[in-house]
């Protein structure tokens, strides 16, 4: 049986957005942790997010569900969520259920700024 990890996110603002920076294992019971940064975020009315999968060891359903939720009213508002830096284990988890076809996942966090910088937003 494997035993719970801890779940943290540091934030880290760019121009009119914000880097959320994900360490550890996000599942069931770490997913309200990243909903209500991600609902924090929004109601400051930022709609530009790049999620820093750096430090992401483990996802379940559960946390890619958290990003299901708040996609629409994040493109409804001109923005879009942009993953990168992911382990290996963390994409397999996110090419399996579909993910590289709805969001964009790129190789580092400077990739990342570049698109929202260059009107590279959906």
């Amino acid at each position: 049986m494997q035993t719970q990890q801890a779940f943290s996110i540091e934030v880290h603002a760019f121009d009119q957005g914000r880097i959320l920076s994900l360490h550890g294992y996000l599942d069931a019971s770490t997913s309200n942790i990243l909903d209500q940064e991600i609902q924090k975020t929004l109601a400051d009315a930022i709609h530009k997010i790049i999620i820093d999968c750096t430090d992401l060891t483990y996802i379940s359903s559960a946390g890619l569900g958290i990003f299901m939720k708040h996609i629409d009213a994040i493109r409804k508002h001109g923005g879009d969520l942009v993953f990168c830096s992911m382990q290996k284990s963390v994409y397999t988890v996110f090419d399996l259920l579909g993910f590289p076809i709805l969001y964009r996942i790129v190789d580092s966090t400077e990739s990342a700024l570049s698109l929202f910088q260059v009107g590279g937003e959906s």
